[in-house]
């Protein structure tokens, strides 16, 4: 018999922990929550203090018996789910349902599965933090509050399966408010001087900077003519040459929301991907020889703190792999942010030693490009700062400056290991420049004005909008994912080229929020919010407390909506075409994955069709087609002709209504990094990417 019972949350972890605890312990998994809110109802009293009604979850009564079984045989029960506000809830839970007292140090924590990390927190039981438990109970009766009482409105009032959480309402805001802007956006005229210049036989660029003692800005082509014809000749003066040594500091290890936002600008992963593996890589991986191991530490934190065990590690390597002077001279300050919880470290690896080549043999590839993404970043950010060579240098010619800059790494420090990705796709200009010194003579070889117009913001993709909302303070690491997952589901917003656009339903109802329920979609009183449930966890708020005072004014909203929200008819708009099945007239509705046409006589008539986009290219493998948009399954957008399936041609990238004009083939955009480049299906014709 077991003396010990260990109650985790997956069964993946239950099998690594118990290994490492030997004989005397069994380890159980509770497969996540055990008991929660009813579905069919409230399930909140809100006239005795927000009361909520648990029960078990359905389906979990052969997990629960077998943990109860379990728990009669055992000495002594410990709950060991993950190391968070939710965890600790499920904990409690299972505290409650199996008769544990909650008060015994019945609760183990760990921030990673590994030996050491396991052993050691099972040295340091501590009893279940009810002030942990006090703030996600609080998030979730807030939750369903909001949920449960706005959702049937809206349901009545405008369309059945439609739903309007708090950090959702605000998301979706955001996205509404973007395109707003992009629609008010007045593009602005302004002009660029780019100039090409020779020192000896070598070539350099250079911008127009102003005129003597005067940066200016161009607006107009006469402003531009102007500026031309005080140029003479092809001489142009070095009067300024400054060169400078700097520091670039490497990026701080993961948090939640910086790896779900690297995960999509480098590996294209979506949030919700990003978290599905990186879970995987925290339960553990079997490797071989040495068993099932958890190769990173808990991936939902807010903080960058490191421990000093896994800093000396990560030391130790880098001056193994790279050398001394590779290490900071001094250690690193961790910086605060200010709506940080800190409940545990960084995300990072668990071993340093375990290098991403080391590992290739039991990760999946999608597994491998995500651990190497953290290993790289954690390891970057314990080495020296890169050392960059700089230099800036004014050209003259009569009143006119052009100005030169550019950069050549003196010493690469972290970036030998990593470099942080951005979302400009801008093409990086600032090279190094030949030798210069002032009184120097370079000649012009090419001058060339361009036009440009301001573009507005842009809209935002996952990484921009994750972002977002945390500089906002709405919502946290667990939240994130599951909100932009949820939005989409819901018909709210869609992704065009991996950017969120708004729908008409999500325009419906954030129009409806904004008129009925202000607050919900306030950024300050949202982030306040979650200000609030911090204090609850901290110890220093009654969660019944934040609870009342939310719902006062929550109800009033609720009873003036009840009475002045009218009736919403979203109308079908016309497709202009007939049905082929009865003859009557087609209509655009709204599904879960965008719109499509489907019959007016429904429901006697159930035909459906989806909208088929014509390129204006004709199909080069049958010539009489046309080549149409299609979506596969997985909502890709790839390319095929309208015949199918007499025509069985399909491309991935997008065909172009001309042809290559080399072998008169078809020619394709490809998509690239940053930016696309036109090139051919047949020939090594290609043209120059555009970002």
């Amino acid at each position: 018999m077991s003396e010990f019972l260990v109650i985790v949350e997956s069964p993946a972890k239950a099998k690594t922990i118990e290994r490492y605890l030997g004989k005397k312990y069994k380890v159980k998994a509770s497969m996540g929550h055990v008991r929660d809110l009813p579905k069919s109802q409230m399930g909140v009293d809100v006239d005795h203090e927000f009361e909520p009604k648990y029960i078990t979850i359905r389906g979990k009564g052969p997990v629960l018996k077998e943990l109860k079984t379990a728990a009669k045989k055992a000495k002594k029960i410990y709950l060991a789910a993950d190391p968070d506000r939710e965890g600790e809830a499920i904990a409690w839970h299972l505290a409650h349902t199996l008769d544990v007292d909650i008060h015994s140090d019945c609760r183990v924590v760990f921030n990673e599965i590994t030996k050491d990390a396991i052993k050691e927190s099972f040295k340091h039981p501590r009893p279940i933090n009810m002030d942990l438990v006090d703030a996600q109970q609080a998030r979730r009766i807030l939750d369903r509050l909001v949920g449960y009482n706005i959702s049937p409105l809206f349901w009545k009032k405008v369309k059945k399966g439609l739903s309007a959480g708090r950090v959702q309402s605000v998301a979706v805001r955001l996205i509404i408010d973007r395109e707003n802007e992009i629609k008010a956006f007045i593009p602005e005229e302004y002009w660029t001087i780019e100039g090409e210049f020779l020192k000896g036989a070598t070539s350099f660029e250079a911008d127009f900077f102003g005129l003597v003692n005067q940066r200016m800005e161009l607006k107009s082509e006469d402003e531009v003519k102007s500026i031309l014809a005080k140029m003479k000749g092809n001489q142009f003066e070095v009067t300024s040459v400054t060169k400078k040594e700097r520091k670039r500091n490497p990026a701080v290890p993961f948090t939640t929301s910086s790896l779900q936002q690297e995960a999509a600008r480098k590996l294209n992963f979506r949030a919700k991907k990003t978290m599905m593996l990186a879970q995987q890589l925290y339960e553990g991986i079997n490797l071989g020889k040495e068993g099932t191991v958890g190769l990173i530490t808990y991936m939902r934190t807010d903080s960058t703190r490191i421990s000093e065990v896994a800093q000396a590690e990560a030391n130790q390597y880098i001056e193994s792999t790279y050398g001394a002077n590779f290490l900071p001279e001094e250690k690193r300050k961790e910086k605060k942010g200010a709506n940080t919880q800190d409940a545990h470290e960084a995300i990072r690896p668990t071993s340093t030693l375990r290098d991403p080549s080391s590992m290739k043999e039991f990760l999946s590839r999608d597994q491998l490009r995500l651990y190497k993404l953290i290993w790289e970043r954690f390891v970057s950010s314990q080495m020296a700062p890169a050392v960059m060579d700089t230099m800036s240098v004014d050209l003259k010619n009569g009143e006119v400056i052009f100005r030169a800059t550019g950069s050549k790494v003196k010493f690469p420090g972290f970036m030998k290991v990593y470099v942080e990705g951005t979302d400009d796709q801008t093409e990086d200009k600032n090279k190094m420049l030949p030798d210069l010194k002032e009184g120097d003579t370079v000649l012009k070889k090419d001058i060339e004005p361009k036009q440009h117009f301001t573009q507005p913001p842009p809209r935002y993709t996952e990484a921009r909008l994750v972002k977002t909302l945390e500089e906002l303070g709405i919502g946290r690491p667990s939240t994130f994912a599951p909100t932009l997952d949820t939005i989409q589901k819901r018909g709210y917003v869609t992704l065009d080229n991996k950017r969120f656009i708004p729908t008409e339903l999500g325009e419906i109802v954030h129009e409806l929020m904004v008129e009925f329920f202000p607050d919900i979609l306030d950024v300050e009183f949202t982030a306040k919010m979650e200000q609030e449930l911090d204090n609850v966890e901290e110890g220093k708020t009654k969660w019944v407390r934040i609870i009342d005072e939310f719902y006062r004014g929550f109800e009033k909203h609720l009873e003036k909506a009840e009475k002045e929200m009218e009736q919403v008819e979203i109308k079908d708009e016309p497709a202009g075409e007939d049905c082929e099945q009865c003859g009557n007239e087609m209509v655009y509705k709204m599904g879960r994955y965008g719109k499509f046409m489907a019959c007016s006589n429904f429901p006697d008539c159930r035909n459906t069709k989806a909208i088929v986009k014509d390129i204006g290219v004709k199909c080069p493998n049958c010539k009489t087609g046309n080549i149409i948009e299609r979506k596969s399954k997985k909502r890709r957008i790839f390319y095929g002709c309208d015949t199918f399936p007499e025509c069985e041609f399909i491309s991935w990238d997008k065909p172009l209504p001309r042809n290559c004009p080399k072998c008169e083939s078809l020619l394709i955009e490809k998509k690239l990094k940053k930016g696309v480049q036109v090139q051919c299906i047949s020939c090594d014709y290609k043209e120059e990417p555009q970002s």
